[in-house]
């Protein structure tokens, strides 16, 4: 089996869903009469492929078919022959998006606007604020509250530079699918400026912050991030020469990154040759699911710096970081690592040139974790409290990375049975397929990455360019032992992979909705497919990209359920699920989840886990 990581579910990465700023317009539902529409639209073509390459009968799965392009005959013809002139495309990008219901990113023009005094935005979003509050004297503040509700699109650039000003930033871009945050020369050379970043990108799949020469050369400029990411779902964080050649400039990242999946951050340049300065790192990736960050050149040359990781990556799952030249060269540097790196499953901590060439370092280590590297460290002036150094010390598991119901076994789909369900909402954007003559047309790989970035308008540092590369290399990527997989941008292609595998005497299936989700649910009538024989089957996967694409991959020896989902208490039916049970695990490694969550080891039992919304599974017809 293929696993993906992503947040509380078993699908995989994400991008912008629902998002005015994104262009996503999500098309109609789409009736069951479908097949009496204009067939020179999109749909109309898909629904007599499927005719052509199914060859039952049965009933036709409109939440495929409805995954069609939903544009009209006229735009077909023109996006058609437009994509043929990949430079004319990029310029009537913003209308293709709209029309063709892709996920893009809008293309934003500097602010004009100039403001003298206070300037508070709430409900606010999509702005690029370039030389925003320049040059502002006198004190007072910027605030921005509920600010790109839903995520969006929006830089800062030299923002507040030579400004005493305040900013501060409340409920910043909550709930939002993808969030793309550019911070460049912000707060540069600016006098006792300091900013509050609090509730910053809650529960945002995907979050994507840049901050570039931040407070750069700033005096007395504090900076505080409370709640930043948290409940977050991938994404990068990158501080590059943020405080460098400050003076007397704390910062403080509070529950920075708890309960995250995947989040990986960047600290280049941090500190550097400043003057003071206390960095106060608490409860800082908590209950992360592998955070990975990167500390590089941090409090390089500084006069007495001092830096605080307390409850750092505290009951992660995995994780790893690297301090590469931390503290070399700083005179009377100071730091102090406690409960750092306490994960429950190894983590791996690597310390390269750590306090080198420092004047009189002071580094305190207590209750630190295992698997830990350290290469040119200044041992001598190092305390080290209650460490676990010891790759076998392993720290109890816990089930709280293992969302109750995620896995079960086959033994609980029997009527009657009350059981947990994860949640299996989709967490990708709304997008469509392209037409497949369209799809075809534009490039598909990673050696062609820039034309795609090109005709997209990615900015090389931007979300939408890493999700394209993620996902390219992704598709690239050889297949695990056993595997057949595709990549599949149109529905049309789907339907050759899966008859490809299985034949044409196919049925497609998903969950019907998401009710019963994180709660308890009660199975009511079970029909196993193909006789409970073990079978094979294909499944497909999302990912994330500007149309609609799924990572497809053939599932061999499993058996496949339908199951009616009640509500435990009414005992009313309020879902039909299908569920997938792995008859032989014995590929899978020691340290997948569904063995932390029930216990034994590859090949000892069979997992069993639901068809998440959106995701599809097919498998021959009975």
């Amino acid at each position: 089996m293929h696993t993906k990581i992503l947040l509380p579910s078993c699908i995989l990465l994400v991008l912008l869903s629902s998002l005015p700023s994104f262009n996503v317009v999500v098309a109609g539902n789409g009736d069951n009469s479908g097949e009496s529409g204009n067939p020179f639209t999109p749909k109309g073509y898909l629904i007599r492929y499927w005719k052509k390459q199914v060859s039952n009968d049965l009933p036709k799965p409109w939440f495929l078919l409805n995954k069609a392009s939903p544009l009209n005959a006229a735009q077909y013809a023109t996006y058609t022959k437009l994509v043929a002139d990949q430079n004319a495309l990029t310029t009537q990008l913003q209308s293709f998006c709209s029309s063709a219901n892709l996920m893009c990113a809008p293309d934003l023009a500097p602010s004009l606007e100039k403001h003298s005094g206070d300037v508070h935005f709430s409900t606010y979003g999509d702005k690029n604020f370039t030389n925003y509050g320049t040059k502002v004297f006198g004190e007072g503040f910027n605030s921005f509250k509920n600010y790109s509700e839903d995520g969006s699109v929006s830089s800062f650039r030299r923002y507040g530079r030579d400004s005493p000003h305040d900013q501060k930033f409340a409920n910043y871009a909550p709930d939002g699918n993808v969030i793309d945050q550019s911070f460049n020369s912000y707060s540069t050379n600016s006098p006792g400026s300091s900013g509050e970043f609090k509730n910053y990108g809650p529960n945002v799949n995907v979050p994507n912050m840049r901050f570039t020469s931040y407070s750069d050369r700033g005096v007395g400029a504090d900076q505080e991030f409370t709640t930043y990411s948290q409940n977050a779902n991938a994404g990068d964080q990158s501080f590059k020469s943020y405080g460098k050649n400050g003076n007397g400039a704390d910062s403080k990242f509070t529950s920075y990154g708890t309960d995250t999946n995947v989040i990986g951050s960047t600290f280049t340049n941090y500190g550097q040759n400043a003057n003071g300065g206390n960095q106060n790192f608490t409860s800082y990736g908590t209950n992360g699911n592998v955070p990975q960050n990167k500390f590089k050149n941090y409090g390089v040359g500084g006069n007495g710096p001092i830096e605080t990781f307390t409850s750092y990556r505290e009951q992660s799952n995995v994780g790893d970081d690297s301090f590469s030249n931390y503290l070399k060269d700083a005179n009377v540097g100071e730091a102090k690592f406690t409960n750092y790196g306490q994960s429950f499953n190894e983590g791996t901590d690597v310390f390269t040139s750590y306090g080198k060439g420092a004047n009189d370092p002071h580094v305190n280590f207590k209750t630190y974790g295992v698997n830990n590297t350290f290469k040119d460290y200044v041992k001598d002036t190092a305390t080290f409290s209650n460490y676990h150094n010891k790759s076998s010390q392993v720290l109890a598991v816990n089930d709280r990375w293992v969302e109750p119901g995620k896995f079960f076994r086959e033994k609980m789909l029997k009527s009657g049975t009350v059981m947990p369900m994860p949640d299996i909402k989709d967490k990708m954007p709304k997008r469509s397929f392209l037409p497949r003559v369209i799809a075809a047309k534009l490039p598909f790989s990673t050696s062609k990455i820039g034309e795609l970035k090109k005709i997209f308008h990615a900015a090389d540092d931007s979300q939408v360019a890493k999700m394209i590369g993620d996902a390219l290399s992704e598709c690239e990527r050889a297949p695990s032992a056993g595997e057949t997989k595709r990549c599949v941008n149109s529905a049309e292609d789907m339907i050759d992979f899966a008859t490809s595998v299985l034949g044409r005497n196919v049925v497609v299936r998903t969950t019907n909705n998401t009710k019963g989700s994180k709660g308890n649910i009660m199975i009511g009538s079970v029909n196993v497919i193909n006789g409970g024989k073990v079978t094979k089957s294909v499944s497909c996967h999302q990912s994330l990209f500007p149309y609609l694409l799924y990572y497809c991959h053939s599932v061999p020896k499993v058996r496949v359920y339908q199951v009616d989902i009640l509500d435990p208490n009414s005992k009313a039916k309020i879902n039909h699920g299908v569920a997938i049970c792995h008859v032989d695990t014995s590929m899978w490694g020691a340290s997948h989840g569904a063995f932390l969550a029930l216990g034994s080891g590859p090949g000892k039992i069979e997992v069993c886990h639901w068809i998440f919304e959106n995701d599809i599974t097919w498998a021959i017809a009975d």
